[in-house]
């Protein structure tokens, strides 16, 4: 839990407020699980804060809901595409992708379960997506889909979860799966 917070701060995920008249809180509460290495042992114990989304309100804390998810005939088509051609097949972790968008809604949360803040009654007021929010999805995307095409890469038009990259008479494609 400490890490957690530690990186929700160094991420200035949200600022601490009053709770303006009229405004409702988002409740959250800790997720914990544990880690294995590939072997089956245990790597690390690990605490996840998330919102209750659940207790959002359509047109008030959120307009639309995403989930970037690759479609499973593109998974059908490209792995035994890399097989066939000996492709190298890397699949990568972003780490708290949530805390690298920040949301355009006002969003107010109560602070942690066992976590109390010295400042009184202020509660949290969220500036970056955080985990069971129903916009985080979306605003992750959003984020990963401006950086890929920076970087060079084109979504495909039958897939908005697949990007191309043409470089050096080389292909490389990525499929994003949330």
């Amino acid at each position: 839990m400490v890490d957690e917070m530690a990186t929700l701060e160094k991420n200035n995920t949200w600022d601490l407020v009053f709770l303006p008249r009229g405004k409702k809180t988002v409740g959250c509460k800790w997720v914990f699980t544990i880690k294995y290495k590939d072997d089956g042992t245990m790597e690390r114990y690990k605490a996840l804060l998330v919102a209750k989304g659940y207790t959002q309100s359509y047109g008030v804390d959120y307009q639309e809901t995403f989930a970037p998810v690759g479609k499973l005939n593109t998974v059908r088509i490209l792995l035994p595409l890399a097989a066939n051609q000996n492709w190298p097949l890397l699949q990568f972790d972003v780490k708290n992708a949530f805390l690298h968008r920040k949301i355009s809604k006002e969003i107010y949360m109560n602070s942690p379960p066992g976590m109390t803040n010295s400042i009184g009654m202020k509660i949290w007021k969220l500036k970056k997506a955080l985990y069971g929010l129903k916009q985080s999805l979306r605003a992750w995307f959003g984020r990963i889909t401006k950086s890929m095409k920076a970087f060079g890469y084109r979504a495909s038009n039958s897939d908005h979860t697949l990007f191309f990259k043409r470089e050096k008479g080389r292909i490389i494609a990525l499929i994003i799966y949330m």
